[in-house]
């Protein structure tokens, strides 16, 4: 039932519909409704109402510079690289892959995370990743952490999925599971609570912003200070191509003391739908493809360079006690509002916005740094998202992706791959064309569709 304290806030801050809906539920419906209204901040929800019509303040053009392209001697690269192998052998990172999302989109009821994605071997998305830390793993003698944030519509599938498929092989007590926070939506004609089913509140993932309260919540950042690990390197789950061996990132990361490196992207257009990686201030910042002006996005250097010219394929470095220090003062990172179709009791199906839902993104903690890095890369060596069912971003475009780094790092060998053939590399046999070269054992020519795996 509910406390005399906590019937005096509901009704304190209009949400006395709320008592009527405790009171029509028992049991653990009720146990579990009175226990999401108790974890609420009901004062921050009526201020963020109170903000639904504001637009996310951009900052005054002359405040915003063009990301320069780090310039660094061969000289510099070599010694990037070898501080890089230092803090891989010293095992002072853990690899974070951002796991929360499911596969609506590609029409695919699991966890993203699950979704086959192997050109040839049809491997999930989780695989691929598991199976480049367990290479990690191998090549530099020690365990590194593999860190899963879920969410709530994925943590329980994602954790079973991992135990019947047996971690793959990666040790059970290695694998950190933890999920991210939720927020309530409000409806948008009067700022009430909304149930997504009686004795259940409609709420919402907290956005990518959220990891950085759930990995302290969870008590992950503790134990990963208690092991001497200094670095987290993000990635998303949907990215296949993502490169977890990078020694020159983690390298230069580490022998600037970084708080922030982020790998960046050359836009593929002044509109293409990504964040765009700019100087704000003078600081490493972000800004989303939907709040940039398009007279902005077609600007130009003297060179006929795009200015924002920088796209954001979400891989990051953290230094782990920089997210401490933001965890403990978790307003440093703002609420973002979007309005949304939210299915409510009452409304199954709404035909227009008639919702509120409230995010975090975790690219705002990136001006808060200090001390900050950026590498570019190129698109087709490290960015093949898996968003969309066809088209752009697709399951189709991610495994060709996939196919053609996998040719190019045979030919470069010698090998004679015929066109129009699919090859897919095993993670397990070489993560990229150096390890390549020192373990391929296969045909001086492929010309069928071929998986070459580790043996």
């Amino acid at each position: 039932m509910l406390s005399s304290e906590l019937r005096r806030r509901l009704e304190e801050h209009g949400q006395e519909h709320m008592i009527a809906a405790v009171e029509a539920v028992n049991g653990a419906e009720q146990a579990t409704l009175v226990q999401q209204l108790e974890g609420i901040d009901f004062a921050e929800l009526r201020t963020l109402y109170a903000k639904r019509d504001q637009k996310d303040a951009l900052p005054e053009r002359s405040c915003i510079a063009k990301l320069p392209v780090p310039v660094s001697s061969e000289d510099e690269r070599d010694a990037f690289w070898q501080t890089g192998e230092k803090a891989f052998m010293a095992g002072r990172v853990a690899f974070l892959m951002v796991a929360g999302g499911q596969g609506t989109r590609l029409g695919f009821d699991q966890p993203k995370g699950v979704f086959p994605i192997g050109p040839v071997s049809k491997k999930p998305l989780f695989r691929i990743h598991a199976e480049k830390v367990i290479a990690l793993n191998r090549r530099y003698g020690r365990r590194f952490p593999l860190l899963v944030m879920t969410s709530p519509a994925t943590d329980s599938a994602t954790r079973e999925y991992f135990r019947r498929k047996n971690f793959f092989r990666l040790p059970p007590e290695d694998v950190w599971f933890f999920c991210k926070g939720t927020m309530p939506a409000l409806d948008l004609a009067t700022g009430k609570l909304l149930l997504e089913a009686p004795g259940q509140l409609c709420l919402s993932p907290d956005g990518h912003g959220g990891t950085i309260t759930a990995l302290a919540s969870s008590g992950i950042l503790k134990r990963l200070q208690e092991q001497g690990i200094n670095t987290i390197y993000y990635f998303q789950v949907d990215n296949p191509l993502v490169n977890l061996a990078d020694t020159t990132f983690l390298g230069r990361h580490q022998t600037h003391e970084a708080q922030v490196s982020s790998k960046v992207l050359p836009k593929a257009g002044p509109l293409e739908r990504v964040g765009n990686f700019a100087l704000v201030n003078g600081r490493c910042a972000m800004i989303e493809y939907s709040d940039l002006p398009k007279e902005w996005a077609h600007e130009t250097d003297e060179s006929g360079q795009l200015l924002f010219w920088a796209a954001n394929p979400a891989i990051h470095l953290f230094d782990v006690d920089f997210l401490g220090a933001i965890a403990k003062d978790v307003d440093r990172l703002p609420w973002h509002v979007a309005r949304k179709k939210v299915p409510h009791v009452g409304n199954m199906q709404p035909a227009t916005e008639n919702g509120l839902k409230f995010e975090r993104f975790i690219f705002d903690a990136l001006p808060q740094a200090e001390r900050w890095t950026v590498l570019p890369t190129e698109r087709a060596d490290e960015f093949a998202p898996v968003k969309n069912k066809d088209g752009v971003d697709s399951p189709a475009t991610a495994r060709e992706l996939m196919s053609n780094q996998a040719v190019r790092w045979l030919r470069s060998l010698g090998v004679e791959v015929a066109e129009g053939i699919t090859v897919e590399i095993d993670p397990l046999l070489a993560m990229d064309m150096d390890g390549l070269q020192d373990q391929y054992r296969g045909p001086s020519r492929i010309d069928r569709n071929t998986y070459i795996k580790f043996k």
